[in-house]
């Protein structure tokens, strides 16, 4: 390889991007839009609505929990009560505010509550007053920790969904336009190699697309304040090796497809299935086995879940280096798969 001739390629892709006035703003527009949308939306916090998780409620049955509870507290109306088999994943949810108050009713007589949770203090008097001789046998267990919104959960899943247009469109429609214009037949007749302009390629657009990123993360985090528990170093590989992974797949389309019609048909093929089964927008837990089974095969699922592990749960390295691993070998097998099916022409 010549590093020269991949230089040159590497700038022009680069500058032909920066010359797109339209795909350069819709890639910076469109993340901002969805993220202060979602800000908008979710900013009300005016709900009445409290949720307690029950743990074992469901496993030993009603017939465990004290009559006082059954009739008092566990019928008190605008709380909804979930039902929660994981012990320490609800403890993580009391945590992150996402349930006010977590009550083991038929086990040690315990309950968890976040100190800094105005709901639970509220659902925690109300425990008290619905059943005051259980109350006073009951464990109190205080938990601590910033309430995680919505905009903070879904954001890792709006900069990687992103990063996933902008990697499949960017690379696999451009150069099977090349193709189709007769641009890759001149760059053959030249002493470029398909190893320097497939490299080119996929520098270039890595490069924006984390440029890009992080333009948006830092843009809208100064006005929003988006929850931040890991390290950025961290976060930074993930979505470097997420991207690299998504962009390996668009080599694999562009490698031999000479029609934009097709190119586009086949990328909406690849896109939505993972918009829906990535965990972007919802969670993945109350999907059925089989389509949770699905997105493991999908780089989008790891990137999204590695991301947002680094950013709402503070996980570091050794925590996501299953995803970590995931995405680099799905990248190797990308990249081999569509440099040997590639042509020129």
């Amino acid at each position: 390889m010549k590093m020269k001739r991949f230089l040159a390629v590497f700038h022009a892709r680069n500058l032909e991007f920066m010359r797109d006035r339209a795909a350069l703003g819709w890639n910076l527009l469109f993340p901002v839009l969805l993220v202060f949308g979602f800000a908008f939306l979710y900013s009300d916090s005016s709900k009445d609505l409290y949720k307690v998780g029950i743990y074992n409620n469901v496993a030993k049955g009603k017939q465990a929990v004290s009559g006082a509870l059954e009739k008092g507290f566990l019928n008190t109306r605008y709380i909804q009560f979930i039902p929660v088999t994981n012990l320490d994943s609800a403890i993580e949810k009391v945590d992150h505010h996402k349930l006010d108050l977590l009550l083991d009713p038929a086990g040690a007589g315990r309950y968890w509550i976040n100190s800094t949770s105005p709901k639970g203090y509220i659902v925690e008097r109300i425990l008290w007053g619905a059943d005051k001789s259980k109350s006073e046998t009951m464990v109190k267990q205080v938990l601590s920790g910033r309430e995680i919104r919505y905009v903070d959960w879904v954001m890792p899943g709006i900069l990687a969904m992103n990063m996933m247009f902008g990697s499949l469109f960017g690379v696999g429609f451009v150069i099977v336009r090349y193709r189709k214009n007769g641009v890759l037949k001149r760059l053959k007749a030249t002493p470029l190699t398909a190893l320097e302009f497939l490299g080119a390629q996929v520098c270039s657009r890595l490069l924006l697309t984390i440029t890009v990123a992080v333009f948006v993360y830092f843009g809208t985090d100064f006005f929003i304040n988006f929850i931040m528990l890991g390290s950025y170093g961290t976060l930074l590989l993930v979505y470097l090796l997420g991207g690299l992974s998504l962009i390996s797949l668009a080599l694999i389309l562009a490698a031999r497809t000479e029609s934009e019609e097709f190119a586009g048909g086949v990328l909406n093929l690849i896109v939505w299935p993972m918009m829906i089964f990535s965990g972007v927008w919802f969670s993945l837990d109350g999907l059925h086995p089989a389509a949770q089974n699905f997105a493991q095969l999908l780089p989008l699922t790891h990137l999204v879940n590695a991301a947002r592990a680094v950013m709402n749960d503070g996980a570091g390295l050794t925590d996501i280096l299953p995803q970590l691993i995931t995405l680099a070998g799905m990248s190797v097998v990308f990249m081999i798969i569509g440099a040997c099916l590639f042509k020129w022409k």
